[in-house]
C-alpha cells in the first residue's frame, strides 16, 4: 500500500506512506524510541522514560507486532527519510473500533504536513477495513496534541491511566465516528 495523501501547502513535501513490514522491525525500534524520547522527556524523569522505552521499543518487541495481523504500522517516507509512523490496532468488538495507538513524526518534520498525512493514512485504513470508530489515548498534558486531534473531529469521551516507568498518568481517551460524511 502507498498512499501520498495531498497537503494544503506547496512548501511543505508530500510524504510516501507505507505499510511497515517484518523487515522493518529495527527502524520501528529505532524511530519509535526516539520520537517518543523527543516528545516526553522533557516532561519526565530519567530513570521512567529508560524504563519505559527499554520495555515498549526493542526490535523483538517491534517484529512481534509486525507479525500480529490485527496491528497495522504505517511508515511516512520523504526522498528516503523516515520521517514519522502510526500504529493502528484493530479491535474485534460490536462497534467495529480501532485504536489509533501511536502517530510520530521527526522533530525535523513536526508542523510540516506529516502528521496530517499520516493521520489521513490510518483513517483510511480504518474504513477500508470496515470500522465506524477511531479511538485513542492522548497525555492530558500534551496540550499539542489534543488540539491536533479535536480539529480532526476527536471528543473526549474519558480517561485512562497510562505507566510510564514508575509513574502513573492519565491519558484523555478521544473517538472519531468514521461513518461521518466529510464536506
Amino acid at each position: 500500500m502507498d498512499i501520498n495523501p495531498k497537503t494544503r501547502s506547496t512548501d511543505r513535501s508530500t510524504p510516501s506512506i507505507r505499510r511497515a513490514t517484518i523487515d522493518d522491525a529495527n527502524l520501528l525500534a529505532d524511530i519509535g524510541a526516539r520520537t517518543f524520547f523527543d516528545t516526553f522527556a522533557k516532561d519526565n524523569t530519567a530513570e521512567d522514560m529508560a524504563m519505559y522505552l527499554a520495555s515498549s521499543f526493542s526490535p523483538a518487541l517491534q517484529a512481534a507486532e509486525l507479525a500480529n495481523p490485527l496491528i497495522t504500522f504505517l511508515i511516512a517516507e520523504i526522498d528516503g527519510l523516515t520521517v514519522g509512523y502510526a500504529k493502528l490496532v484493530s479491535e474485534e468488538t460490536v462497534r467495529k473500533a480501532t485504536e489509533l495507538s501511536r502517530i510520530y513524526v521527526t522533530q525535523d518534520w513536526i508542523g510540516r504536513g506529516v502528521g496530517e498525512a499520516l493521520f489521513n493514512a490510518c483513517v483510511e485504513v480504518a474504513k477500508q477495513e470496515g470500522n465506524e470508530t477511531m479511538w485513542l489515548a492522548v497525555w492530558e498534558r500534551n496540550e499539542r496534541a489534543r488540539r491536533f486531534y479535536e480539529r480532526r473531529g476527536f471528543r473526549i469521551v474519558g480517561e485512562k491511566k497510562f505507566v510510564l516507568g514508575s509513574d502513573i498518568q492519565t491519558d484523555w481517551v478521544m473517538e472519531l465516528d468514521l461513518s461521518v460524511k466529510e464536506n
